[in-house]
């Protein structure tokens, strides 16, 4: 029996009104304008409201996505949010999702692999599909960084930011959608990309409150170190399983974390920066929603035909990194 051929049969995205630039930033840390878009390429992003969740955006995201496959939300089986954001700690987001998009048949799960988050959901729904088990799968990238960013740390404040994407996962043509993928994870660099206070080592306490230990704390030297050797290492390695070199890649749409970091990778494949997706500029580091944002920006924009090559990589805290080739097609 042929294997099921899975893809993407619709797209959405969601960004928050509120515009964040890098002026505003100077009146907040000691940075500048100049010092940012040098170092990260960021000109400005977008924050939640205060009134705004992780589920509230990725709840207009996945509405969109459903609207573009065409699919109703009673025709969902799986619901997979990757987000280190989520409301609290239970229920998950994926769960208050179900309940916004009266998504009553479907299961429903978060998945915690940071900026990787989105690119290891699609491979775990897509297999699910290719088993049988079920039929449609939407998975969702969506992040509220910016209720965890230290507002006092220069290094993470002018980088994270707020925002979600979707993609709605079922049968399509033989040949095409996910057709190689590769997952990875390194604990033993736990330390250079956490949120140390909160959790069971570190319950919340006034001790912890006062130490900030609830905000993201990076070690920028060295995660920049690990990302620019393993976006194109593990780019290689799903290409290599789709069968397939870096020659055939249409497009490239990587995690959105530093347009250093970006263009090191398209390098690394011998891509020109015209075959890059990028929107980093626009919208800052969002995470587990960087890749699903650029992909529906790109498709919505008319850029991708059937039987284009694209590959997707992220990297994260954990750490951890994911890259995904899929051969497009849309009816």
């Amino acid at each position: 029996m042929n294997e099921k051929s899975v893809g993407i049969l619709g797209l959405g995205s969601y960004l928050p009104e509120k515009v964040v630039t890098n002026q505003d930033l100077e009146q907040l840390v000691d940075t500048s304008d100049e010092w940012i878009v040098e170092r990260t390429g960021i000109r400005e992003r977008r924050f939640a409201g205060e009134d705004e969740a992780t589920s509230d955006l990725a709840t207009k995201a996945a509405e969109r996505a459903l609207a573009d496959a065409g699919v109703g939300a009673e025709e969902i089986d799986l619901i997979i949010v990757a987000t280190v954001t989520p409301d609290m700690f239970f229920p998950s987001v994926a769960c208050l999702v179900q309940a916004n998009l009266k998504a009553a048949n479907a299961a429903a799960f978060d998945l915690t692999a940071v900026c990787s988050g989105f690119a290891y959901g699609l491979v775990v729904g897509s297999q699910l599909i290719r088993t049988g088990m079920y039929r449609k799968v939407l998975v969702i990238g969506a992040e509220t960084l910016s209720k965890i960013t230290d507002r006092t740390d220069r290094n993470t404040a002018v980088v994270f930011a707020d925002g979600a994407g979707a993609a709605v996962l079922g049968e399509t043509s033989p040949g095409f959608g996910l057709i190689g993928a590769d997952l990875g994870a390194d604990g033993t660099g736990g330390d250079l990309l956490k949120v140390p206070g909160g959790g069971s080592r570190r319950p919340a306490s006034a001790e912890t409150i006062a130490e900030r230990l609830h905000f993201i704390r990076m070690n920028g030297q060295e995660v920049f170190k690990f990302a620019v050797k393993i976006m194109g290492e593990s780019a290689l390695k799903a290409l290599a399983r789709a069968k397939l070199a870096p020659a055939d890649i249409t497009y490239l749409v990587p995690h959105q974390a530093n347009i250093r970091i970006i263009q090191t990778a398209a390098k690394r494949l011998g891509l020109p920066l015209d075959k890059v997706v990028v929107n980093i500029d626009k919208y800052g580091n969002t995470s587990a929603a960087s890749i699903p944002i650029a992909l529906d920006e790109a498709a919505r924009s008319g850029k991708f035909k059937n039987g284009d090559v694209i590959v997707m990589v992220g990297f994260g805290a954990g750490l951890t990194w994911a890259s995904s080739v899929i051969k497009w097609y849309r009816k």
